[in-house]
């Protein structure tokens, strides 16, 4: 069995490349393989598969980049087609049905500015696991949510249940 060796590249990816030929093809394809190390806490204490601490990526491609650019190449389209499937879905771009090009132009530029707008509070007020949510799930956790409204003479207050479980970045994000 042939081994196969990984270079080293950024961010502690390594990455390294095959051609083969699969039966029902008429010519070979270049697969690029990538592997990244698993995080500590994802890792299996005890494993009996070799290389089970890493994480693999594959590519099949038919340019002539080197491996490692490769992997950065795809990554950013995948990016690119995730946010595009999010303001598709999420922001209902693909349903505008105005008889107006220029209208649906005015209402897509809005809606694009909205998303951005939500992207750029997002990286601002999230970490972690609430930076990765979608849309939808963020509004249903910090928008539409219960709460009571309060008037006083000088202000107006929202008071949320003493359980809300993301009251410090709601905090945060009206400050």
């Amino acid at each position: 069995m042939p081994t196969i060796s990984f270079i080293k590249g950024e961010e502690g990816r390594e990455t390294t490349e095959l051609v083969t030929k699969l039966n029902t093809w008429d010519k070979d394809r270049r697969f690029v393989v990538s592997r990244v190390l698993k995080p500590k806490k994802d890792s299996v204490q005890l494993s009996f598969l070799e290389g089970d601490e890493f994480e693999y990526f594959y590519f099949v491609t038919n340019t002539e980049m080197a491996s490692e650019k490769v992997v950065i190449a795809y990554e950013k389209r995948g990016n690119a087609e995730y946010f595009i499937k999010e303001a598709k879905y999420d922001m209902a771009v693909g349903h505008l049905l105005l008889q107006s090009f220029w209208a649906n132009e005015a209402i897509f530029q809005l809606i694009m500015l909205a998303y951005n707008l939500f992207l750029l509070f997002k990286m601002d007020f999230s970490k972690g696991a609430e930076y990765r949510q979608q849309i939808k799930t963020f509004r249903l956790k910090y928008i539409f949510l219960a709460g009571k409204i309060i008037r006083t003479a000088r202000s107006v207050v929202m008071k949320l249940s003493k359980k809300y479980p993301y009251q410090e970045i709601y905090a945060k994000s009206l400050s």
